[in-house]
């Protein structure tokens, strides 16, 4: 059995393709450099050449992408997509309907939100981690004692000068005052996104005044969808993320693995990014409480990094996401923190019971090898598009 897959950079690309190989698929990878684009004559002769006079039992990629779509469509070949990143605009593309698509979100919510509206092409499908992989890593005594860590935290603070909310310039008082108090709110609740249904008409007109956004060609999505979830979403992740780890490392030893660093934190310590295959699984195992800040465009969803958290027997410590209760316990598999507060509070707590914190983290790792690994999760796609 056979089955095209896109080879475009993606987390757990090696560990999904090991997980196809384990369920007796053979992959051929497929590559074209527009694979993001919508449409695009190159890459569609691309794709005709690479399925012609083959057999394949399906395509599959990391992320939705509607010109692999279009491409599925013509040839009648069934369409897999394994959605780990939130937002997704491509998700809003008109293509989504069509009978090829096999659209597997991570994200509950998101999933509601398309079958609510009569979308059958979405399913939806937690996130895994490779556990075998991930538990037979060791480091040596040097690495070990580098990685050693009471607080760790891996991932961005979306504290690039690039970043999408610093363009938004020449705002009416108004309407900056307007964004920094929904703003502001959004960052202390957990378990309800609302910021798209706040920006009204009035709002909407002045961001478009700022930074101008029309829907993709063959794009549904609302303007207010792309402000919410990718300029104010990721303003606020940052200023949750910085706030948060600045007032942890004020009182715990932190380690913080980011790309840019921030003087707003200089009490951590800052050790750059790390290699997500051969070092971030060694960070997890050695650090003592592993922590998550997701990002706020993911509402309801288990973070890729939360499962290779768990799947590498590190004890993990995360805001609230409602779809941890589909596979785990809170204080028996993880634990969540309702506010900065408690987060500090819980840490403190977690630091000085170890024996209760190993014991977390052996249930979080025994329910991923049972029944969270990518190839269990291989096996539920083939038991749908089947």
């Amino acid at each position: 059995m056979k089955i095209l897959f896109l080879d475009s950079p993606a987390f757990a690309k090696e560990d999904m393709i090991e997980a196809f190989q384990e369920c007796g698929f053979t992959c051929v990878l497929f590559f074209h450099p527009s694979y993001n684009k919508r449409s695009d004559p190159d890459y569609a002769a691309a794709f005709d050449a690479a399925v012609s006079g083959e057999n394949f039992e399906f395509v599959f990629s990391f992320n939705y992408f509607p010109i692999l779509s279009n491409c599925c469509s013509r040839h009648n070949l069934k369409y897999v997509s394994y959605v780990y990143d939130s937002p997704l605009v491509s998700l809003y593309s008109c293509t989504l309907i069509q009978p090829c698509n096999y659209v597997f979100l991570f994200d509950k919510t998101t999933y509601e939100t398309f079958i609510n509206a009569g979308i059958s092409t979405v399913y939806y499908l937690p996130l895994a981690a490779n556990v075998n992989r991930l538990c037979s890593m060791s480091a040596s005594v040097e690495l070990v004692k580098q990685l050693s860590a009471d607080v760790s935290f891996v991932g961005s603070l979306y504290n690039e000068d690039h970043n999408l909310f610093e363009r938004l310039t020449n705002l009416p008082a108004y309407t900056k005052g307007y964004l920094d108090a929904i703003m502001s709110a959004q960052q202390k609740i957990y378990g309800y996104f609302f910021l798209e249904e706040l920006l009204h008409a009035n709002i909407i007109k002045d961001l478009q005044k700022s930074v101008p956004y029309s829907p993709m060609s063959d794009g549904t999505e609302t303007a207010a969808y792309v402000y919410a979830n990718y300029f104010l979403a990721r303003k606020i992740t940052s200023n949750e993320r910085i706030s948060l780890l600045k007032k942890i490392s004020a009182q715990y030893a932190l380690a913080l693995y980011s790309h840019h660093p921030s003087p707003q934190i200089p009490d951590a310590r800052f050790l750059g990014t790390v290699d997500y295959y051969h070092t971030m699984p060694l960070v997890f195992q050695n650090s003592k409480i592993n922590l998550n800040i997701s990002l706020k465009s993911i509402y309801s969803g288990i973070p890729l990094r939360c499962m290779d958290i768990m799947g590498a027997g590190g004890f993990l410590l995360s805001n609230y996401q409602a779809d941890f209760y589909d596979g785990f316990l809170p204080e028996e598999d993880f634990v969540f923190y309702e506010s900065e507060e408690d987060c500090l509070k819980k840490i403190g707590y977690y630091l000085s019971h170890e024996t209760e914190r190993r014991q977390i983290a052996e249930n979080a790792l025994g329910k991923m090898k049972e029944s969270h690994t990518f190839t269990h999760r291989v096996r539920q796609i083939i038991s749908v598009i089947r």
